[in-house]
């Protein structure tokens, strides 16, 4: 009797739990966007890259245009890091009623035209070729209040780098775990092989690197996020960037949180970015 009533506790029990789940998976498909990987012709790199794009749930039905997110990975990493990392962006896409779209940025560009191999040309292709390609491709606001720009690591700094040379592109910027000076690092990351050696080649080291690109902005330019770990290696670099920009007196938004330079810390900084990016986004 005792047995019987356990087993039947049990069975109740399961088929709740079976219950819940079913409700989970449906909401998940209900309100989850849309992931494609696509293949896009760089001209000014002669081949190929792909791109994850994800999309919100009602972007087929709807007449409306969507503003973009493009999210940049970090060194050695590709186009579908960030949706393994942050699985939840297939969700946000939705709940934000925005595109989002990762390229691929090669295993160390550093997303630079490089001065000394002119077969990469990763700024052409993230701030000209693709964001074209997208525009002309999907139902974008194809404006520069419409997109934004961010990333990690190699990404962060790629992206506050693009976005500060190419502002007439984007409205919005930021870095998560962002090597934004490159400077102290000369033998890491092959950043080597696409600026040179910094003994023969410091110009390019200086005028390569984020903390300097910044001197070119107006306050009001761009909409900057910036982030960094309390344990993480590039936690000085960023907390000097944050130093100048404050001495530049340019408007930007400064987090340290407990953290290291890993999977855990940008795949839960990434949802923050989002939410900063859907307030001005497509606004002017």
């Amino acid at each position: 009797m005792i047995f019987f009533i356990s087993t039947l506790c049990y069975l109740q029990h399961m088929k709740q739990l079976t219950t819940l789940l079913f409700f989970f998976f449906l909401s998940f498909h209900l309100f989850a966007g849309k992931v494609d990987t696509i293949t896009v012709f760089s001209n000014s790199m002669q081949k190929e890259i792909k791109c994850v794009v994800i999309t919100p749930k009602k972007y087929k039905k709807s007449k409306e245009r969507f503003p973009v997110v493009y999210l940049l990975h970090g060194y050695s990493g590709n186009y579908a890091s960030w949706i393994k990392e942050a699985p939840q962006l297939v969700q946000k896409a939705d709940e934000l009623q925005m595109m989002i779209v990762c390229p691929d940025g090669g295993y160390y560009s550093w997303y630079f035209d490089s001065p000394v191999d002119p077969k990469m040309k990763y700024e052409t292709f993230v701030s000209k070729e693709l964001v074209s390609y997208i525009d002309s491709t999907y139902k974008t606001i194809a404006d520069k209040k419409g997109r934004a720009i961010t990333g990690l690591s190699m990404g962060g700094h790629g992206a506050l780098y693009l976005a500060v040379r190419n502002k007439d592109v984007y409205a919005q910027a930021g870095s998560m775990a962002g090597g934004v000076d490159i400077r102290p690092f000369p033998d890491k990351w092959q950043i080597k092989q696409v600026l040179g050696a910094i003994t023969t080649n410091k110009e390019n080291w200086d005028n390569y690197a984020v903390i300097t690109q910044v001197e070119t902005l107006k306050n009001g330019e761009l909409n900057l996020l910036i982030d960094c770990g309390l344990g993480d290696f590039f936690l000085e670099v960023n907390r000097n960037l944050h130093q100048k920009l404050m001495r530049l007196k340019i408007d930007h938004d400064y987090t340290e949180r407990p953290g290291v330079h890993n999977g855990a810390y940008w795949g839960s900084a990434v949802d923050y970015h989002l939410l900063f990016f859907k307030k001005g986004l497509g606004k002017k």
